[in-house]
């Protein structure tokens, strides 16, 4: 089963109120509201995308660890992929089918990391939780969304059905900005150079990671 296969069937679950997610009916169409306008935005298209130079990044993983992208790049290519947090399942599931094709990463050379807002004691969870052999980085503030162009404004309306699900944002991510980064993926080149790019206002919809093999493939035999 593909990825989107599971994210779709996730999402009929949910949107159909099943056990155990039991979601109230009159929070769908606000959410898909929401999407919607931060479709409409154009935001996604303004984005660093393919044949940008990545923003470099210096941050700490789950476990305090110092991580520099500087340093990741000087192996091989580095597979960067934005996750909004442990409490979205769509993020958890792309994260987890990342995870299954990590050995197949790592052959081709390529590092993987994961970058959220949520504070590292909820990176730790995200780890343990899809038992993640690649790091969760912690970006204090958005910074690094931010320079990638993906950092967001949650809108008022949806802060409120935030609040009321409990998804306490400001507590999860240590900042009361109610921000989010919009789902993507890179593959960056040794040279900093994005050879690879996804960025989705849709957070249901996420490509597959075999999407990444032929341009990994074709970094290596370029290196």
């Amino acid at each position: 089963m593909s990825l989107q296969d599971k994210l779709d069937a996730f999402k009929a679950d949910f949107t159909a109120g099943k056990p155990p997610y039991n979601a109230p009916a009159e929070i769908h169409p606000i959410m898909t509201r929401a999407t919607d306008e931060l479709i409409a935005s154009g935001q996604a298209g303004r984005a660093i995308k393919a044949g940008d130079l990545a923003p470099e990044f210096f941050l700490k993983d789950q476990n305090g660890k110092d991580i520099s992208s500087v340093e990741l790049l000087a192996s091989g290519p580095l597979v960067v992929t934005f996750y909004r947090g442990v409490w979205c399942p769509y993020c958890n599931l792309e994260l987890q089918a990342i995870n299954e094709v990590l050995p197949q990463i790592q052959a081709l050379g390529a590092n993987v990391v994961a970058i959220s807002p949520q504070t590292q004691p909820n990176s730790r969870k995200s780890v343990r939780t899809n038992q993640l052999s690649f790091p969760v980085l912690s970006d204090a503030n958005g910074h690094i969304s931010d320079a990638f162009g993906l950092r967001f404004k949650l809108p008022d309306y949806l802060i409120e059905l935030y609040k009321m699900l409990q998804n306490d944002l400001p507590a999860i991510n240590n900042d009361s900005s109610w921000t989010l980064p919009i789902p993507a993926r890179y593959v960056i080149g040794r040279d900093g150079i994005v050879l690879y790019s996804e960025v989705n206002p849709d957070y249901t919809h996420r490509p597959d990671p075999a999407d990444m093999f032929p341009v990994l493939e074709k970094a290596t035999r370029h290196e």
